[in-house]
Order: structure tokens, then C-alpha cells, then sequence
């Protein structure tokens, strides 16, 4: 009769725990309690671990949510990063960015390099450290963001694409000014990184100057070559300067365009 009792209550315990989504709390809160009476905890403490169990799983589902939002291209976090390969990359100020100081002071951070200089890394690790503080975060090539823009105003949809970019506290776009962009997707992507500044976190990775021709997006200015996205740069992203130049890496926290 006991056990009947006892399974009878533990079947209603999981139904109230089902019906306020606490699943966590129904899936443990029988081996809890025997943990509890063996070591005479009290009654607020069983709750408290009841509780800490249910947030931690939480937490772990919100990350996971915001790492697979983030659509990465690969998870490579900075803790995989060689950084004694590099001793010219500065751990210490890369680390102090994953804290997320930057993000909550809408400041952008800004990857200047030649190919396999480790930018990339660099920005999807500090992009995977920002999904675990539980940030919104969205990685993309700056190509594949023009295209889903000129996808998006083919079906007259740019203002709602343009919107779901802005909700992101944190976005990355990689690769800028590596790919030739016609008129109309440059001025995409001068948009959205302009609609940022001041506003939202960015981190931009781009080669070094490379005297691009007219049609190409100027990667080293970081905006177009007109002379409004010459001030929009002077203005927005000389704050940040992470320069990555195989054995050069310097760091201006006021860099002067």
C-alpha cells in the first residue's frame, strides 16, 4: 500500500511539475529527497536544490539555443586558439573581449589580416563566448548577409530582414571586402553595419589594405569609398583595431582613420 501511495504521488508531483514546466524538478526530485533525508538536509535546502538543478538545465538549453541561432561555422572556441603559436596576438586583451565588456558598451571589434592569420577563429570564439553569457548573436560572411538582404527585397521583404538583424546583441561578418559587391549590395551592408553604430555590438574581419578597385567593398576603411562612409568609419570604428598581419598585432583603443 505504501509504494502504491508513493507512486501515486510521485505520477501527481511529475503531473504539477509538467504543468508549470519544471521538468528538471520532475525528472529529480525523487533522488533528491532520498539524498536529502540520507543527509539530513533540511526542507528549504531539498528546495533550493530542487530549484538550482531546474535553472541549471535552463541555462544549458538557453546556450545551446543561442549557439545553434548563431548559425557558426564551426565551433572553435578561444580556448582551442594556440596563442603561443602567435605570441604576437595579445591573450590577455583577446580574453578581456570574451568577457563581453564591448557588447554591453555597443562597441565594435574590428580583425584586419592576410588569410589564415587566425580571424576567423578569433571571431567565432568570441562569438561562441557571448552565446554562453546567453547573448543573441548571429554569424554570416558579409556575402552570404547580401544575399539573404537581395533575396529579401526580391520578395519585398528588407525591412523585416533588416529588423531580425537589429534584434541581435551581438553579430559577426566575416570575410568583408573579399568578395567584389555590386551597388546595391554594398549599400546592404553599409546599412547594417551602420544601423549598429553606437547601437549594438559588431565584429568585422577583413583583409588588409589591398588598394581595392571601385566596385569592391573598401575593406580596410570598413565602409564603402564614399565620402559618408569615410566619416561613418572615422566615427563608429576607430575604436577597437585588433591588427593581424602574420608577425604584427597591435591594438589601438583610439585609432585615428
Amino acid at each position: 500500500m505504501k509504494n502504491q501511495t508513493e507512486t501515486l504521488e510521485h505520477a501527481s508531483v511529475r503531473q504539477y511539475c509538467k504543468a508549470v514546466r519544471v521538468p528538471t524538478v520532475g525528472v529529480n526530485f525523487v533522488s533528491l529527497a532520498e539524498q536529502a533525508v540520507k543527509e539530513n538536509h533540511s526542507h528549504i535546502r531539498y528546495l533550493e536544490a530542487l530549484l538550482a538543478i531546474e535553472c541549471e538545465e535552463r541555462d544549458r538549453h538557453a546556450i545551446t539555443n543561442r549557439i545553434r541561432d548563431a548559425q557558426l561555422p564551426r565551433m572553435k572556441a578561444l580556448e582551442e586558439f594556440d596563442f603561443a603559436q602567435a605570441p604576437q596576438i595579445p591573450a590577455a586583451k583577446i580574453r578581456e573581449l570574451a568577457e563581453g565588456g564591448y557588447i554591453e558598451r555597443n562597441e565594435p571589434v574590428v580583425l584586419i589580416g592576410e588569410c589564415g592569420t587566425g580571424k576567423t577563429h578569433l571571431a567565432t570564439g568570441l562569438c561562441l563566448a557571448a552565446c554562453r553569457q546567453k547573448r543573441r548573436v548571429r554569424f554570416a560572411t558579409a556575402a552570404a548577409l547580401v544575399n539573404e538582404l537581395v533575396e529579401a527585397k526580391q520578395n519585398n521583404q528588407v525591412r523585416r530582414m533588416m529588423a531580425r538583424w537589429q534584434k541581435y546583441e551581438l553579430i559577426a561578418l566575416d570575410e568583408v571586402g573579399y568578395v567584389p559587391l555590386a551597388d546595391i549590395g554594398a549599400e546592404f551592408l553599409f546599412q547594417v553595419i551602420s544601423d549598429r553604430a553606437e547601437r549594438a555590438a559588431i565584429i568585422v574581419t577583413t583583409n588588409t589594405l589591398c588598394g581595392a578597385p571601385h566596385n569592391v567593398f573598401n575593406a580596410e576603411s570598413i565602409f564603402m569609398r564614399t565620402p559618408r562612409s569615410m566619416e561613418a568609419a572615422r566615427r563608429y570604428f576607430a575604436v577597437f583595431l585588433l591588427r593581424i598581419l602574420g608577425a604584427a598585432f597591435n591594438i589601438s583603443i583610439s585609432l585615428s582613420v
